[in-house]
């Protein structure tokens, strides 16, 4: 007869995203992860798999939760560009707090830790990108269409801008001391929109 899991694995797979968050993939180790989850290592093993495994599955979750609010805000009728707006001053906000500033964004921070030599996290990192892409797409496709935007004006191009450009916020605000620095890059960027 099989044993009933005496551990909420959801609640378990939270525990282990905060700590990957916090520490980095690298700095995270089993006994880390054993204290932190508050269940035993062959549990963590026969549940979600080894460490890489286990790191994979909370940046999985941390991916289907992350976009959501995003496409609902940005698929909203009306104008399409004043939430394309938000969402990257939203961005260097949150890379310029002081609060977040240390955690970075996990997508971020696997895309320098492991994407460079682990093709798994690359896929995953990818994966998130090419949505990110797609919905600014989509929300700079119907302002062209609105005619909130040039119609010399590539959506595709500025979708990809946008894309790197707030994932750099994320990498400088996490480094930097100075939240003028993303302010001002978002604010800059912006006016390609115009």
């Amino acid at each position: 007869m099989a044993r009933t899991k005496e551990f909420d694995p959801e609640a378990a797979l939270r525990a282990a995203l905060e700590l990957f968050w916090r520490r980095g993939y690298e700095a995270t180790s089993m006994s880390d992860l054993v204290e932190h989850l508050g269940i035993g290592r062959a549990s963590i093993y026969a549940t979600f798999g080894n460490k890489h495994d286990l790191y994979l599955k909370a940046l999985e979750s941390y991916d289907r939760s992350g976009l959501t609010p995003m496409v609902r805000e940005l698929s909203q009728p009306g104008p399409a560009l004043p939430p394309v707006r938000a969402i990257v001053r939203r961005y260097a906000a949150e890379a310029a707090d002081e609060q977040l500033r240390p955690l970075g964004c996990m997508v971020t921070n696997t895309a320098a830790e492991l994407a460079p030599h682990d093709t798994a996290a690359t896929r995953l990192v990818e994966h998130n990108w090419d949505q990110l892409e797609a919905v600014l797409r989509s929300a700079l496709v119907r302002a062209q269409a609105q005619g909130e935007l040039p119609a010399d004006r590539d959506p595709l191009a500025l979708a990809r801008m946008l894309l790197v450009l707030m994932q750099g916020l994320r990498v400088v605000g996490r480094a930097s001391g100075d939240p003028a620095r993303v302010r001002d890059a978002a604010e800059q960027a912006l006016t390609l929109l115009d």
